[in-house]
């Protein structure tokens, strides 16, 4: 099948799925019509033929991926790959009848997804030092299993019953390491009382004296102490393994990871980060810490205004992508517009090949797909209406991915994380909130939750379960733009063909939408405010003491709250859907106070007369009309009085005379003088 310059191969399965080729020719406006039946085996010369030709090929398998792999390298062919799964997605189950429209709409997003822009890369070094600190026979047995391929530290918490060993391959140590930093190639490891093992040590380990507190590098970190984790997000830490001493399965598959990780490692750049649009922080005044407080790895760290975010202990988790109020830390794999895109083509592909109330599962590749293939196995498959969307994590989804996904015409929403990493949902937790709170207020029937499941069978319970309705007039707008362009441009949409029409939707805090309050009584246009918003949400007026507010623009950072001296200022999250919130509305407006030489309007009244209330004949400098007067004027007015006053302000009198040695001469001749004598 030939689809513009793609070559897509589909495969019934040995004829285990039913596949109409006329239909998904029909719907995808391709050119051939041929379904294959063993393309992995006996119709292999197939593929050769597809990826021999060049171009872009995409085989609807993923099982046999990697024997498509081999084949096409051993072709030395400049073919692009793809592969896509349709058998436990959609042909294998008891609604596979029905899912003809699923299985056009997975091979178009397939096609989109395999023409999307690739996330970069960083390279990683290791050469091999590895740390291995832990209790006991386990850990030494360990640390000499990994000595014949990596150079091992073993640093003891406990050796009491050791042995010596008889040939030393392994630098032994007693100590107890407090803390662990960096990544794979570049760990630092802080150690209390490391103390080397003495090599006369006869009948059991002995040990030296050493430093009461120290640090040292290593490449790898291998934890077999069974206690806490030396490092934040351990799981997605490359190159720090943990192992339970008293699992020996466990002990094994860690130092057959340790093993391997030995040279040259590109890891993906997932997150795109631009500091100039980060409201973070302003002049010492922190305002968002969203990606912050939702970080597992601690790969991001406030960096003055902006953040910093680490590639090399980035575990990909995607959290701060979903939280972003701005975009400044945008996912890579892929980018949101490009998912947003992949998402549309699906939604538009289903309806077109007469396709109902399609219900999306966002799935990751590793837990979720575990689930879809289970399923399809062993139980009742997916229904045909319920779309897999398998994206690097769940937790990289935010929500202008969520109300785009409506506004495209999906009936429901089910994100599928891994329970694994419960802990990393807070992020995700809230864009849900967000948008059922948003879809709630429309009378939408399109439920959007999130499912932490570890049973196939609760799973598709819960997705044979789902039924709604999405909007009645889809949307056909390109994801194009950015963050909040992409957010407002679905909401717009949604409102507009949602069963109610509301003005206000009351949002959870940590929403990036809402207003402020302002305590008119107490604020002083001091302006400070207008300096810290980094939206320009919050503006003063050049000709007039005026504060204003646009609504449309404030991400709820809280800058503005926290750079307030008078603290005057709080937050209310909600979502405005009324005609003035994209116009400044004047929130304070005072008098303007005219300076009394030239009558220029400067400055607020209300404070100039304060000042000079507090000032005039209480200061030492303040204390005469003239004086009075100066605080009353414009900045240039000032200037000119201050240089035509009587005493010069900058005055400091004559200069005195340098004395010298005729001076002291004069001055003796004079007072021989008056002595009536000369020298005695």
């Amino acid at each position: 099948m030939k689809r513009g310059n793609d070559t897509i191969l589909v495969c019934n399965c040995e004829r285990t799925m039913q596949i109409d080729g006329e239909m998904l020719a029909r719907t995808l406006g391709a050119e051939g019509t041929g379904i294959h039946r063993q393309l992995c085996r006996t119709e292999l010369d197939v593929f050769e033929q597809a990826a021999a030709a060049g171009g872009r090929v995409c085989v609807a398998c993923t099982q046999e991926a990697p024997l498509f792999a081999e084949v096409a390298e051993e072709l030395e062919t400049s073919a692009e790959l793809a592969f896509f799964n349709i058998r436990e997605a959609a042909g294998w189950g008891e609604d596979a009848a029905n899912s003809g429209p699923k299985i056009a709409a997975l091979i178009a997003m397939a096609q989109a997804a395999a023409g999307a822009e690739p996330a970069g890369t960083i390279t990683l070094e290791s050469e091999g030092q590895i740390l291995v600190h832990g209790a006991g026979q386990a850990a030494l047995d360990a640390a000499e299993r990994l000595s014949a391929s990596m150079a091992v530290s073993l640093i003891l918490t406990e050796a009491e019953g050791l042995v010596p060993p008889v040939r030393s391959r392994v630098a032994i140590f007693r100590g107890k390491v407090t803390g662990v930093r960096g990544h794979l190639g570049a760990f630092t490891a802080d150690v209390r009382n490391l103390a080397p093992m003495r090599v006369s040590s006869r009948e059991a380990l002995a040990f030296d004296v050493g430093p009461a507190q120290t640090t040292l590098d290593f490449d790898v970190v291998l934890d077999m102490t069974g206690g806490a984790p030396l490092v934040s997000g351990h799981e997605r830490r490359d190159g720090y393994l943990r192992a339970d001493p008293r699992d020996p399965g466990a002990v094994a598959r860690a130092l057959f990871d340790a093993s391997a990780l030995t040279g040259s490692f590109e890891k993906p750049l997932y997150v795109r980060y631009q500091g100039d649009i980060c409201a973070h922080s302003r002049s010492g005044k922190t305002g968002c810490t969203r990606c912050l407080d939702v970080c597992p790895a601690a790969a991001i760290a406030p960096a003055g205004d902006t953040v910093a975010i680490d590639p090399a202990i980035c575990g990909g988790c995607g959290a701060c992508n979903s939280v972003c109020p701005t975009g400044a830390a945008t996912y890579a794999v892929p980018r949101p517009s490009d998912l947003i895109d992949q998402v549309r083509i699906l939604l538009d592909t289903y309806a077109k090949a007469g396709g109902k109330t399609p219900h999306l599962l966002f799935h990751d590749g590793r837990h979720g797909a575990e689930m879809v293939a289970m399923i399809a196995r062993f139980g009742r498959g997916l229904p045909a209406h319920v779309l897999p969307v398998e994206v690097n994590e769940v937790t990289q989804i935010g929500l202008d991915v969520l109300v785009s996904a409506l506004s495209y015409g999906a009936a429901g929403i089910t994100l599928l994380p891994d329970p694994k990493h419960a802990d990393e949902t807070a992020g995700l937790s809230l864009q849900a909130e967000i948008a059922e709170a948003v879809r709630g207020a429309m009378g939408l029937d399109a439920p959007v939750h999130m499912l932490i499941e570890t049973d196939p069978e609760a799973v598709e319970a819960a997705l044979w379960s789902a039924t709604g309705k999405g909007v009645a007039t889809p949307a056909k707008h390109l994801p194009r733009g950015d963050r909040r362009g992409l957010q407002r441009l679905a909401l717009r949409h949604l409102r507009t063909h949602a069963p109610e029409t509301p003005d206000m939707v009351a949002l959870p805090e940590g929403a990036p939408f809402g207003t402020i309050e302002v305590d008119v009584e107490g604020c002083t246009l001091c302006l400070s405010c207008v300096g810290a918003c980094p939206t320009a949400a919050i503006t003063d007026n050049p000709d007039r003491p005026q504060l204003r507010f646009t609504e449309e623009l404030c991400i709820q950072c809280g800058l503005c709250e926290a750079t307030c001296p008078e603290k005057v200022i709080s937050l209310t999250p909600r979502l405005s859907f009324l005609a003035e919130a994209a116009e400044p509305r004047i929130l304070k407006e005072e008098e303007p106070f005219a300076c009394v030489r030239c009558g220029k309007d400067f400055g607020v009244k209300s404070s100039v007369e304060r000042i000079v209330s507090l000032l005039a004949g209480k200061h030492p400098m303040f204390q005469d009309e003239a004086r009075i007067r100066i605080m009353q004027m414009c900045d240039d007015c000032r200037v000119i009085a201050q240089m035509e006053t009587a005493v010069d302000p900058y005055a400091a009198g004559a200069r005195p005379r340098v004395r010298t040695t005729e001076d002291d001469l004069r001055e003796r001749d004079e007072a021989a003088k008056k002595g009536g004598g000369g020298e005695t």
